[in-house]
């Protein structure tokens, strides 16, 4: 009778609906204030100039949280190298490769944004931080030269690099910590839970900053508009477009060649498979809602399953193409529209921080320019209050990363199982022609749910798309 009771009222219960993906609001509101900031800097220059402390808080409360995910990201990340590197070929390929590809997609971002230099001729030079406002976030003085630069990454002690804002030391920490969480095995494994668990609140606080994004993206286009007319929209357009561009023709030209030559698979055949999953993502702006159809569909394709179960999760968090592309862009950017271009060596040096600070800087709103002021903040601080520059603009890039992102690990996927043989040749010719179409109905999975149960690490595990915490990942990620 109970169990009778209990079906009734089961039935009788209206269907729980889906929670709405609130950032799809966010993602308009940006755009709104950012037509209005330019209205106001070209209607009212003064007032627009007077609006410039609107986009530099938003910028403080963005530097505010950069050590705490910077911290959490590397330390969860070496966690997720080590497991990666224990099964084998596979894992050890799949981390070379994404290296390479990482390194690959920084230089060109690199390349890129010193040929186009859309930001020269702004001469933004008098909006940046007076350097005595930086306090202990600026460099400190440890002598002149390379001795004097490597004292000033150790910090006073653990402590003091996660307060400091010296992101560097920060970096040094968390490798050290993860590393030697990595050496104590399964005594280590509560410390990384309880560091994912701590990743969540950050990600959470991140997040609730972006929905400031509006008003600091506002204050920020006013006041550059009010300063230098319409040479800002320009400048602006210039890099997204070029930003677009260079997407593009890394996923065609690069990734295309690279799959072609591996594998043997024309890229836009396989672009027009993973069609659904493009049009996910771009109305989504993340590449993690797609992230169980990959899977799934990558299986169907004929790669073996131990392959993408290794690849596709791993890549998540170590694979981004489009996020390399857009940090190197991005900071060149800033330099050149304040004026203060950075010199060759400090182009590399400020690669070398990305390639190992941008894995872990997908999947979570905000989580890009977080680390692209890490970036400029442990590199050239008086260039951190540039970032606002970035902010209006972010959202309208946030697809071409997210697709190229995924592009990104989808040839990955069909290139590492070429290498280790663990491809059904014919059966990826039968897929890609539609002989063997792939069944909609094998997905009855949410894809919200699965991301935080699926993404590693680095990436997830810290709020899904719709904006709420989620659980860690184990501690074994």
């Amino acid at each position: 009778m109970y169990s009778s009771d209990t079906s009734a009222s089961q039935t009788l219960r209206p269907p729980v609906k889906k929670k709405r993906d609130r950032t799809h609001y966010l993602y308009i509101t940006v755009i709104a204030a950012v037509l209005l900031g330019i209205v106001v800097g070209l209607v009212l220059p003064d007032v627009g100039v007077a609006l410039k402390p609107l986009g530099t808080g938003f910028v403080a409360l963005i530097k505010m949280i950069i050590a705490p995910v910077i911290f959490c990201t590397i330390v969860l990340g070496v966690g997720s190298v080590a497991k990666a590197a224990t099964v084998g070929k596979v894992g050890g390929l799949a981390l070379l490769y994404f290296i390479v590809m990482s390194t690959f997609a920084l230089a060109i971002g690199l390349v890129v944004g010193n040929v186009v230099q859309p930001g020269e001729g702004l001469d933004l030079a008098n909006a940046h931080f007076d350097q005595s406002s930086l306090g202990a976030g600026g460099q400190e003085s440890h002598g002149e030269g390379t001795a004097g630069f490597i004292l000033g990454i150790i910090p006073t002690t653990m402590f003091s690099a996660l307060t400091s804002g010296q992101i560097l030391q920060t970096l040094l920490i968390a490798l050290l910590v993860g590393f030697a969480l990595q050496s104590m095995g399964a005594a280590g494994q509560p410390v990384l839970k309880a560091v994912g668990y701590l990743q969540a609140v950050v990600f959470k606080i991140l997040s609730m900053i972006m929905w400031l994004a509006p008003i600091g993206a506002f204050g920020a286009i006013a006041a550059v508009v009010g300063a230098t007319g319409m040479k800002a929209v320009f400048s602006l357009l210039g890099l997204m477009v070029a930003f677009y561009i260079t997407c593009i023709l890394f996923v065609v030209v690069v990734l295309g060649l690279i799959l072609k030559l591996v594998s043997g698979v024309n890229i836009f055949k396989l672009m027009k498979y993973l069609g659904r999953e493009y049009l996910l993502i771009f109305s989504t702006s993340s590449s993690e809602a797609a992230l169980p159809r990959l899977i799934a569909k990558m299986e169907h394709l004929g790669v073996s399953k131990p392959v993408v179960g290794i690849v596709v999760p791993t890549g998540y968090s170590f694979n981004l193409d489009g996020t390399a592309i857009y940090l190197t862009m991005g900071a060149l950017f800033v330099a050149d529209a304040m004026g203060k271009p950075l010199q060759i060596g400090e182009q590399i040096a400020l690669l070398v921080f990305m390639i190992i600070a941008s894995k872990g800087a997908a999947g979570v709103t905000g989580a890009g320019i977080a680390t692209l002021a890490a970036g400029l903040q442990s590199h050239r601080p008086d260039l951190l209050d540039g970032v606002d520059l970035i902010v209006g603009i972010d959202r309208f890039m946030s697809e071409a990363r997210a697709l190229t992102n995924f592009s990104g690990n989808a040839v990955a996927t069909l290139v590492l199982g070429a290498w280790v043989k663990e491809v059904d040749k014919a059966r990826v010719q039968r897929v890609l022609s539609g002989a063997e179409p792939f069944d909609e109905t094998t997905l009855a999975v949410d894809p919200h749910a699965s991301v935080t149960q699926s993404a590693p690490a680095g990436e997830v595990g810290a709020t899904s798309t719709t904006g709420t915490p989620s659980t860690p990942p184990p501690a074994a990620h």
